[in-house]
């Protein structure tokens, strides 16, 4: 007997099945067999082995057990086989489970025992990282291992081993699980935030749209920061346009290197940090080689000062493109685009935005109940859209915190103005309050950083018993630069209120950072005990 399908409204509900995203490497492998898809020091490989060894790996993983929904933890640097590890994951239905590789064996063992991973794909020069996590989470069965180890099975042999028909993508829905993206864990333990087939499918077409348009095969694309966290969503637009991605040859940042790579490839676009761009438009090596085609510069994960902006504009010309965007909305929240990047101050040009809705995405800026305030009142920045994630795995907790009425809350504090472009305060967490004030670092840093002996800064609250909080700031100066903490509070006190001036200034070589190039004021605070300037503090304040 025939039974018709639910109905609502008079619409046919229907399984919501999406395009598998592994198809894109199988496009390009069509259109493209016989191009390069992928380079990394003198090697080369095209789309049509790239294809053949995903199916590969792919292949591997089903004969070891691996099915639709299992979690693949994925230890190792940027190389090849990291990029094919996520087309391999994703053809056949599993979820990819990248770590940052500096993380040490103990923050792998928990990533691998919250995600539940029941296989493990680990650099050979990464035994420990891999000891711990198999005895960490049980569940996993077997290791392919990047290089020959006494851990695993060699990748390289079984993927230059296969001879098998094409695999076919498996079948997918709009909320199966592809990726899981996990935080940068600044406050408390990282937390997996779930990416789906779906929603990743809008992610790689809005990045083409607002990021990088006119994006074809006869581009290419340079990575200098990890491809298991933003660089990678930045690699699956490449993919899907049969654009080469090039890799550079040592994990450890060359802004040299880099620049040859952009003259030898003829580099169009690449996603960076603000700290590398900053680091790039400052090396010699800039005015040496040719950048010419250069068209999408595209930096996030952190605000750029405007002096930074100015001086890499001036270097690099109108190419710089800026996001802003959490993982859990994998990036898709502003865009401000090369056009509206100027090295003028002047009329019509938007000093401290970091742009207006990316296409398809929604801001509302709310108070603390969740109401939405009108232009120029700071607020919580929230989102909505088909870019958010689906969740935090197994963590039901931290996802009655991350949604409000259907919003996304980033805990980033902003206003927009009247024409919706956004101004980021800071952080909520990043907020201290001193003598019943409150206190945002971002303003003050981004007055400090005017100073021309200043290239890189940090303010921050500490604990104080007098004041509840006081504000500590961490400055970096320019090679040759001399500048002293009087020097710099009497240069300040004309540009900030009295209450928000930082009680201490420190002076250090440079400021610690994470795997992904961000200063992190949690660092920075350890570092400040380690080096018993949290001793000064308190004593000149016994003084005072």
């Amino acid at each position: 007997m025939n039974v018709s399908p639910p109905r609502t409204s008079g619409v046919v509900r229907c399984s919501k099945r999406v395009m598998n995203l592994a198809h894109f490497m199988r496009q390009s492998a069509r259109r493209y067999a016989d191009e390069v898809g992928f380079a990394w020091g003198k090697k080369t490989w095209t789309w049509k082995q790239l294809d053949r060894r995903v199916d590969a790996i792919g292949a591997v993983l089903v004969e070891r057990g691996v099915r639709k929904g299992d979690r693949v933890l994925v230890q190792f640097r940027n190389c090849n086989q990291l990029f094919e590890s996520m087309f391999a994951c994703f053809r056949i239905g599993a979820v990819w489970v990248p770590t940052n590789f500096r993380q040490t064996p103990d923050e792998v063992a928990y990533l691998a025992e919250a995600s539940g991973a029941s296989a493990m794909i680990c650099g050979s020069d990464f035994p420990e990282h891999a000891r711990a996590s198999r005895a960490a989470a049980p569940a996993i069965r077997f290791i392919l291992s990047i290089g020959k180890s006494g851990f695993g099975e060699d990748y390289e042999a079984l993927a230059e081993a296969y001879d098998g028909k094409a695999a076919p993508d498996a079948d997918v829905e709009h909320d199966d699980p592809c990726w899981f993206f996990f935080t940068s864990g600044t406050t408390g333990r990282p937390k997996a935030a779930v990416l789906t087939h779906g929603q990743m499918g809008f992610v790689v077409t809005n990045h083409l749209c607002d990021l990088m348009p006119g994006t074809t095969q006869s581009d290419a694309s340079l990575v200098v920061a990890p491809l298991s966290h933003g660089a990678g969503i930045h690699a699956l637009a490449q993919v899907a346009r049969g654009a080469k991605t090039v890799l550079l040859n040592s994990d450890r940042f060359d802004a040299e290197a880099a620049w040859q790579l952009i003259e030898k490839w003829r580099v169009s676009n690449m996603f960076t940090v603000p700290t590398i761009l900053k680091m790039l438009a400052e090396h010699p090596a800039v005015d040496r080689y040719d950048h010419s085609s250069l068209r999408h510069v595209i930096y996030a994960g952190a605000p750029m000062y405007r002096e930074d902006q100015k001086h890499a504009l001036a270097k690099m010309g109108k190419v710089l493109v800026q996001y802003f965007g959490l993982g859990e909305v994998t990036g898709n929240i502003t865009v401000l685009p090369a056009e509206l990047h100027d090295v003028q101050d002047g009329p019509g040009v938007k000093i401290g935005t970091c742009g207006y809705e990316r296409t398809g995405m929604q801001i509302s800026i709310q108070d603390d109940d969740g109401r939405e305030l009108p232009p120029n009142q700071m607020g919580e920045i929230c989102v909505c859209g088909l870019a958010v994630f689906a969740g935090y795995y197994n963590n039901p907790e931290a996802n009655a915190k991350a949604f409000r009425d259907g919003w996304f809350r980033t805990g980033d504090l902003g206003h927009v103005d009247e024409q919706g472009f956004l101004y980021i305060t800071g952080r909520a967490s990043d907020m201290y309050i001193s003598g019943g004030s409150n206190i945002y670092p971002r303003e003050i840093e981004e007055k400090i950083l005017t100073h021309p002996a200043v290239v890189e800064v940090a303010v921050f609250g500490m604990p104080d018993r007098t004041w509840g909080e006081i504000g500590i700031c961490l400055c970096v100066l320019a090679k040759g630069a001399q500048l002293n903490e009087r020097e710099l509070m009497t240069w300040l006190e004309s540009k900030v209120a009295r209450y928000k001036l930082p009680k201490r200034v420190f002076f250090w070589d440079d400021l610690p950072k994470t795997g992904y190039g961000k200063i992190s004021k949690k660092l920075l605070r350890a570092e400040l005990e380690t080096r018993g300037c949290l001793e000064t503090v308190d004593v000149e304040r016994a003084r005072a």
